[in-house]
């Protein structure tokens, strides 16, 4: 059943994340609006749109931001690099997901790239993010930067080590685990694997020190619950090409079960 929009979730999406809000979204590896309609519509918290491991440039990454607003649910981005993020911003992204943050200098570029007052963020309220002009200066950074989350990716041996440091960066709003690059980087094939566990152990209780939300992307809700239980709030869950994929496996598996072919037909003469 389609659950009717809720018109706060997108403005509110930085409040709720810092309140440590349960928040679900997922991944948009696809380079349409189409998937965040649905989403949205569905009642999700937010997308991530990834442009570091999908084919997005900045105007299919503009269209998705558009929808993302049309449908009530907050837009995202995974950049590649800090350096991108002016672009999403102006096109009107809700937060920024900075990939490899591994020490707190990297997370003051990080928030610097996104902030106006005491960073370094490029003026311009021309674009989606100011209201193409309708906001006059002050007004556009303040509402910028009272809006925009920063989460810094956790996702290198050498971050854990300084966690500490990394989550006592002023302005950064709260970091998301990436298990997948750790267990890569631990040189193991699986994110059960000791290493990687305690890991994500060790940030969950940074965080919980710090007084700051934790981000992690998990099979579904029975693995969330019990992340949520060590300090998790939001959790990121497959991917819109994920969901298009188990559903059309569990399509397809179910007509295996009927008949290979019809059984010819026999003459009753």
């Amino acid at each position: 059943m389609t659950t009717a929009p809720d018109p706060v979730r997108a403005a509110s999406f930085r409040s709720r994340f810092r309140a440590r809000q349960k928040l679900v979204g997922t991944f948009i590896k696809t380079p349409s609006i189409h998937a965040t309609e649905i989403l949205g519509g569905l009642g999700f918290d937010f997308v991530v749109i990834d442009e570091e491991h999908a084919p997005f440039n900045r105007e299919t990454t503009d269209q998705i931001l558009l929808a993302a607003r049309a449908a009530r649910i907050a837009g995202i981005v995974r950049v590649a690099d800090i350096s991108q993020a002016l672009s999403v911003l102006d096109c009107g992204a809700e937060g920024i997901l900075i990939p490899h943050v591994d020490s707190a200098e990297r997370a003051r570029k990080a928030v610097a790239a996104c902030r106006y007052r005491g960073g370094s963020r490029g003026f311009s309220n021309s674009s989606r993010a100011g209201g193409y002009g309708a906001l006059g200066i002050a007004a556009h950074v303040t509402e910028n930067d009272e809006r925009v989350t920063v989460i810094a990716m956790i996702e290198d041996p050498s971050a854990i080590e300084v966690i500490d440091e990394i989550l006592a960066v002023e302005g950064l709003d709260g970091i998301f685990i990436g298990r997948g690059d750790l267990t890569v980087a631990y040189g193991e094939t699986t994110m059960s694997c000791e290493a990687t566990t305690a890991a994500t152990a060790k940030v969950l209780a940074a965080a919980r020190r710090a007084g700051k939300p934790a981000a992690i992307m998990t099979a579904g809700a029975e693995e969330s619950a019990g992340h949520m239980r060590n300090g998790a709030s939001c959790f990121i869950t497959a991917s819109d090409q994920g969901f298009l994929r188990q559903a059309a496996s569990a399509v397809l598996a179910a007509y295996g079960a009927l008949p290979a072919a019809l059984e010819p037909e026999t003459s009753n003469v």
